[in-house]
């Protein structure tokens, strides 16, 4: 636990530089995965490089830099070409066009069914048993649904949920059917035995299962300091989260662990254990969570931890990472670092300056768009919490050449 109430207050030896780091490595891949992204949706897989220009902001590059040259850095994934006209145009190479088949036979064959689970698990948790889609859209990438989210793959599983619209038109995805087996929460899985073969005898209720703490080296101080408070958080017991807390008083110490488990189970349901803070605010009604949302994550930073790179914070479940690892990696995780091992990332760049984060806000044709609610930060770490990172994609040491379409 921390009194902390802002992300900027927070020491900087607090910070966990494992997972600075991994926000760092996430990023950039996502940048990349964004733009083939793009390619894949045009007819033929190409596209006139002045037509991505206005994707600027999504992928982090701010002008001067010219979109030529931070597709050059990545010659492994990207192809440019000229046109008799001399228009310059960008297509992915045939690298790029595998891997973007394996990620849709991950999606269709190893990822559906789970996503389908977490998306169903997701309504269960909330207050109607339903939620606007255009909300559930924002979590696309982290659930590891495909970018056809919302035009096909909400109708393929009929039998968990359907698409329903409210009298001014805002579509929802409503719970078709309740499933006693999904109304146990990750935590209890891991820890009570035979919990899922009596699934079907039990109604969600109390729950008296402390949560996983995970402290780095230089916390010691604060957990001693906090021994005793955190020792009566852990023993406190609170409603499961797929109970009705309607009738819980926020503020109360109730409310609060029923928040922690909330957020304990929706990270858990991510691929890569983590979420973009901006993300969660606008689930805090359907989910009855706090108004004061980081205040809980900074002060339970045992269970979370929250990094302050660029302008959208991310929150991590801390018992899912080793270092800057992963510790169970799913398909779609280990998709990405095959693109981030094509980009070329080495991570080796000192007092690295964060400038704004690929959002995952997603627009009407299924992209990335930006909508973020937090202020442009300088974060620098000094010391041993120097962040060793070089972005590949704005250095000068690797180059594709430019052929002629004759």
């Amino acid at each position: 636990m921390t009194t902390s109430k802002r992300v900027q207050d927070r020491s900087k030896k607090k910070r966990v530089h494992g997972l600075e780091v991994a926000t760092e490595k996430w990023k950039v891949v996502s940048k990349i995965i964004f733009l083939m992204e793009v390619l894949k949706q045009e007819p033929e897989m190409v596209i006139p490089v002045r037509s991505l220009e206005q994707y600027r902001k999504q992928i982090n590059l701010p002008k001067p830099h010219r979109i030529s040259d931070f597709l050059r850095k990545t010659p492994k994934l990207f192809e440019l070409y000229k046109d008799p006209k001399g228009v310059l145009w960008c297509g992915m190479t045939q690298k790029a066009e595998d891997m973007m088949e394996e990620q849709q036979r991950i999606l269709e064959e190893e990822q559906a069914d789970k996503a389908a689970e977490h998306v169903t698990r997701f309504l269960m948790m909330s207050v109607d048993k339903r939620l606007p889609l255009e909300k559930i859209a924002h979590f696309r990438r982290d659930f590891g649904l495909p970018l056809d989210f919302r035009t096909h793959w909400v109708h393929k599983y009929s039998q968990h949920f359907r698409v329903v619209k409210s009298f001014d038109g805002v579509e929802f995805l409503e719970l078709v059917s309740w499933n006693p087996a999904w109304a146990i929460t990750e935590l209890e899985k891991k820890v009570v035995t035979g919990i899922t073969e009596t699934a079907n005898l039990q109604t969600p209720g109390m729950l008296a299962l402390p949560f996983p703490l995970k402290f780095p080296e230089n916390f010691k101080r604060v957990h001693r300091y906090y021994r005793e408070k955190i020792q009566l958080f852990q023993q406190r017991s609170y409603l499961s989260p797929y109970a009705d807390a309607q009738g819980l008083k926020p503020g109360s110490l109730e409310f609060d662990k029923r928040a922690v488990a909330v957020m304990h189970e929706l990270l858990s349901f991510t691929i890569e254990k983590r979420l973009v803070t901006d993300h969660l605010t606008h689930f805090r009604w359907e989910l009855v969570m706090p108004q004061k949302l980081m205040r809980l994550l900074l002060k339970h930073c045992g269970v979370f931890y929250v990094s302050e790179r660029g302008k959208r914070f991310s929150v991590f479940l801390t018992e899912a990472y080793d270092g800057s690892e992963l510790i169970e990696k799913c398909p779609l995780v280990l998709w990405k670092e095959k693109v981030l091992g094509l980009v070329g990332y080495r991570g080796r760049k000192k007092k690295f300056e964060t400038d704004s984060d690929l959002s995952d806000v997603e627009g009407p044709d299924g992209l990335v768009h930006s909508d973020s609610e937090v202020g442009n930060l300088h974060v620098q770490l000094e010391g041993q919490d120097t962040l060793d990172y070089k972005d590949p994609l704005l250095e000068d040491d690797s180059e594709m050449d430019i052929g002629e379409i004759t």
